[in-house]
């Protein structure tokens, strides 16, 4: 169903009736309550975030390193959940830039990784740096965005370089 068809049919209903759908959507579903738990206290945004982050640092090895699964897609989800709920600019930027921050974190503590995994640390890691410039956010991630050039500084397959060349590109 379209959105304008949608729109005339919720159009014919009550508010009592819209408000007993709504009820029920956040009954029976866990992103509707989560959306209008945050949409309704957005006071708790940082709250989410940090959710959203242990669900990266998870999946990366920094909570618990033997339960690593290293999907990228289990990450980019998180990160996408959490951009569902339209955070600020600033939550945002700080979930995205978890995801490349955990994948250089564990390529520093447990050695070198294929070459597609450090394809995808470093393209998250273009994304990160260019939501953060385009929402004005440089200097308050630029300590966090060179972290990520440490912990690739010992690292393989031009790795290092290609995150170096990343960071100068946005903090010459």
């Amino acid at each position: 169903m379209s959105k304008p068809a949608l729109k005339k049919e919720l159009q014919k209903l009550s508010k009592e009736q819209l408000v007993e759908q709504i009820l029920d959507l956040y009954d029976k579903n866990k992103a509707v309550k989560e959306f209008y738990n945050f949409y309704l206290n957005p006071r708790k945004e940082q709250d989410l975030a940090e959710k959203y982050k242990k669900i990266i640092q998870k999946e990366f090895g920094v909570i618990n390193p033997e339960r690593a699964g290293l999907k990228y897609s289990v990450a980019k989800r998180a990160i996408a959940d959490f951009k569902g709920l339209s955070p600020s600019p600033e939550a945002l930027a700080d979930v995205m830039l978890t995801l490349p921050e955990a994948a250089c974190e564990f390529t520093y503590d447990y050695g070198d990784m294929t070459e597609s995994f450090y394809n995808g640390a470093v393209n998250n890691y273009i994304a990160a740096l260019q939501y953060i410039s385009a929402n004005g956010l440089l200097d308050k991630f630029k300590l966090r965005a060179k972290q990520c050039v440490r912990w690739a500084s010992p690292c393989g397959y031009g790795f290092a370089d290609e995150i170096d060349s990343v960071y100068s590109e946005y903090y010459g």
